[in-house]
């Protein structure tokens, strides 16, 4: 098990410090501080960080609040921002290695601009403090805009996974469902305004054309705009189950009328099918049929779409079962008793990708759900994968994604902007 040390929380906080002024506290997930975080004094004339955190941890609802904030924290993904009174304004990071859960550090306490500083002096006597003390705290707290807030949030929790070297699979996972979440929501409000009510059977058409254009994200927000109005057309979770399935089959019978060599994918359909059944709500329902979609999408791209030539589809079909091994032209062509020219021939004239080509793409492919969903590195990923040696798999990461294995983990999701929210959505 994985343990957090004093020196890596010195480390991020000396860092922070340097940085924002301010000082990372770490906190157990029952939201009390870690009894070997210790108080700093300060370090100069005017820090009043000891103060601050002393204060701070005086409020009665101190304790309830970093908790709630921290499980926010995790079920977002990101840094969440919260009020430990009115008018003021602390945030807290989830520390997660994978996915287990060690607690959480907090970024501090500032005022946000515009805040009256009466309103939080009021606050804290509120909460038992002396109004002298109070408004002492308060005068000597920064004030910071948004952007800053925002900004010192997205540092600590970068500058904490750095120094760690942490994966929190877990965070990343339950950033991409609220993602999703957000999309869907979006999108019932949308068809909402509209008036929009029926289901959309022209969004299907659009989804499966997406499919057929290996485009995930333009497939991944119409399938959040359809399961939207799914749910605006009937928010019963059996209704919803029936959808999702019908919505699996239909492109499953669309690929396989395309091209009957694509038959594997009933298998691989019959298997999403029996999780979307057991989904016990709709949020759970979303995420496995988004899965369920990245998995159909690299399905179709393995047995090649549109591909009618079965000598064609045969070669397809050994290198989407054995590209996680090392594979030879001749092997590929003792499989499919064909020379190993007429192979390398037919694989470029009927998809215009060479067997290598073929391959890599669907390794790097690969490569990327692993660094998305595992906590295997590099060399365990290239090992996965069949690539000879680790430097080798990211260069040719690098060359089909743009950047490297580790920059593709630690890539960061798009923000969306909010005022008491998960801050890097926020």
């Amino acid at each position: 098990m994985t343990i957090l040390s004093k020196r890596t929380i010195a480390e991020v906080s000396r860092g922070y410090h340097q940085t924002f002024g301010l000082h990372a506290l770490p906190i157990t997930v029952s939201g009390e501080p870690w009894p070997s975080s210790g108080r700093r004094r300060p370090t100069q004339a005017g820090d009043s960080s000891t103060a601050q955190r002393s204060l701070a941890e005086r409020l009665p609802t101190a304790v309830q609040t970093r908790a709630y904030s921290l499980q926010e924290a995790l079920h977002w993904g990101e840094p969440y921002l919260f009020y430990p009174v009115p008018g003021l304004t602390s945030w807290v990071v989830a520390l997660v290695d994978q996915h287990a859960v060690r607690g959480g550090l907090l970024g501090g306490v500032v005022r946000p601009q515009g805040q009256p500083l009466e309103t939080s002096v009021q606050g804290l006597a509120d909460q038992g403090i002396v109004l002298p003390a109070a408004r002492r705290y308060v005068v000597r707290l920064p004030v910071w805009s948004a952007e800053r807030i925002r900004e010192a949030a997205m540092a600590l929790e970068k500058t904490f996974y750095q120094i760690s070297g942490w994966k929190p699979l877990l965070l990343e996972e339950n950033r991409r469902k609220a993602a999703q979440q957000r999309q869907i929501a979006e999108a019932i409000e949308d068809r909402k305004k509209n008036g929009a009510t029926a289901y959309p059977i022209d969004k299907e058409r659009m989804l499966l054309s997406l499919i057929r254009a290996g485009d995930q994200n333009g497939a991944r927000r119409v399938l959040n705009e359809m399961l939207g109005a799914m749910y605006l057309f009937s928010p019963k979770l059996a209704v919803l189950r029936a959808r999702s399935i019908e919505m699996m089959g239909y492109l499953t019978r669309a690929a396989v009328e395309d091209s009957p060599l694509m038959e594997p994918l009933i298998e691989r359909n019959h298997q999403w099918m029996q999780q979307l059944i057991g989904a016990p709500d709709f949020e759970t329902l979303s995420h496995v049929l988004m899965r369920a979609l990245d998995d159909f999408m690299q399905g179709i791209y393995a047995h090649g779409f549109n591909v009618y030539n079965p000598k064609v589809s045969r070669i397809l079909d050994f290198i989407a079962q054995n590209y996680t091994k090392p594979i030879a032209l001749a092997q590929i062509a003792a499989a499919t008793d064909l020379s190993v020219f007429r192979v390398s021939h037919l694989v470029k004239q009927n998809t215009g990708k060479s067997v290598l080509q073929h391959i890599m793409q669907l390794r790097i492919q690969k490569a990327r759900q692993l660094l998305e969903r595992s906590s295997l590195n590099c060399s365990e990923i290239a090992y996965e994968l069949g690539f000879c040696d680790q430097s080798y798999f990211i260069k040719h990461f690098k060359r089909l994604t743009g950047i490297t294995p580790r920059r593709y983990r630690r890539a960061p999701s798009a923000p969306d902007p909010r005022a008491t929210a998960p801050i890097g959505n926020g």
